[in-house]
């Protein structure tokens, strides 16, 4: 973000820490209800598609919404930059609103079958495309630039609250009113989000924040990609977010389960491995929404991912859960420490026009690409075994590391102040 940015929700962001200021407070209200409302949205779905269809079109239907976010992502950035972010996530949530309330209503009154719920999915995959870019967007309009890391910590701890909150919630939806119950309940709580979104403040857009709109949203597309590719940091940013993903996601979200069964720890292993992360991720968030800072905030993250490599292969080798727990509550407090600080660092750096677009490539890597290494995980598990591909990812996370460390301006990177 420039520091030309100017306006009312800027300037009060700069008088007070984020976690003190109304306005920020407004927008982690809005952000936690919609992301609870996911959660409960998501095991709903699931429910649904279970109970209309085999096992393999429930699968099916629950993965529908990876296409479309995949595919539009990048275009949701320049949605998000030529209206406003904050246009878009009220629109977002309005939408989700009314699909989920629409089956529920659907599902009250007969067994509408497995379409309604392939249809829901490939809204909310289409609705994300624009709506992520818009949360990556909206902090650098509502709070001064210099609290940026403090809200990125304030964001991670509403996620760890939803995913906390928001499963049994959606159980406790389909207990008292079945799917249908449950998806009213995701309605209600993405109607909750909109008026506080409303109630929202934001920075007012400098004459030259507006220059990209008189151009297509090809020529947005592609201006947003020459900006990334000609920015000393953004690039080098772009490639080290990529590969922490790459190299993170597989393991954690595939390779746990498959090292677990492979050391007969039982899904009560996973639990507590899991639990250990989470707490890791949530200590660090916690500790930045409290300090607001890191200095040299692009050494730091560098390094971090270096670190966070060697915990990640080592996980495969610890000889029981306990030492699994230990090692994976390490990978939470760095992993943790090192999204936030790419967060901020990347909306700190990006030209304040450029913000959704900026945030949408990272997303598409983050969201639309690394998935795709769940079904390469469990294949190259099945050949090679939990330790080979363990130490296979931990070199991929380790290589942004190392990339971080030899780009100079990133390496030198620091938060606005």
């Amino acid at each position: 973000m420039t520091s030309t940015q100017t306006g009312s929700a800027t300037a009060a962001g700069a008088e007070r820490a984020a976690h003190r200021d109304p306005n920020v407070l407004r927008w982690l209200g809005a952000y936690g209800s919609s992301a609870i409302g996911d959660n409960v949205y998501y095991l709903a779905l699931s429910w649904a598609a279970v109970q209309a269809g085999t096992p393999a079109q429930a699968g099916l239907v629950t993965a529908l919404s990876a296409v479309p976010r995949a595919v539009l992502m990048l275009g949701g950035g320049v949605v998000a930059d030529r209206f406003g972010p904050r246009r878009v996530l009220i629109s977002s949530d309005a939408v989700r609103c009314a699909a989920v309330l629409a089956v529920a209503g659907l599902l009250l009154v007969g067994r509408p079958g497995l379409w309604p719920l392939a249809a829901l999915a490939l809204v909310f995959g289409a609705v994300d495309a624009v709506m992520m870019p818009a949360l990556g967007a909206l902090p650098t309009r509502i709070t001064g630039p210099g609290q940026l890391a403090r809200v990125h910590g304030m964001r991670s701890l509403a996620v760890r609250l939803a995913n906390v909150v928001g499963a049994p919630l959606g159980g406790l939806g389909v207990a008292l009113g079945g799917t249908a119950g449950a998806f009213g309940l995701a309605g209600l709580l993405f109607a909750a989000s909109l008026p506080l979104l409303i109630a929202l403040r934001v920075a007012k857009k400098q004459p030259a924040d507006d220059a990209h709109a008189r151009g297509s949203a090809w020529s947005d597309l592609t201006g947003g990609l020459r900006h990334i590719r000609g920015h000393r940091v953004l690039l080098p940013l772009i490639v080290v977010i990529a590969l922490s993903d790459l190299g993170f996601v597989g393991p954690l979200n595939v390779g746990l389960a498959l090292l677990a069964d492979e050391r007969g720890w039982g899904a009560g292993g996973v639990g507590w491995v899991l639990a250990g992360f989470g707490t890791g991720a949530g200590a660090a968030s916690l500790f930045l929404t409290t300090r607001g800072r890191v200095p040299r905030a692009g050494l730091v993250l560098s390094v971090s991912g270096v670190v966070s490599a060697v915990a990640i292969g080592t996980l495969a080798f610890v000889p029981n859960v306990a030492t699994a727990v230990a090692v994976a509550l390490s990978i939470g407090l760095i992993s943790g420490l090192n999204g936030v600080l790419c967060g901020a660092l990347l909306q700190a750096e990006s030209g304040a026009a450029y913000v959704g677009r900026v945030t949408s490539v990272a997303n598409f890597f983050s969201l639309g690409v690394a998935p795709l290494t769940f079904p390469l995980t469990g294949a190259a598990i099945g050949l090679w075994g939990t330790g080979p591909v363990f130490v296979a990812s931990a070199l991929v996370c380790g290589l942004g590391g190392v990339v971080g460390l030899c780009a100079g301006g990133l390496r030198r990177a620091e938060l606005p102040r």
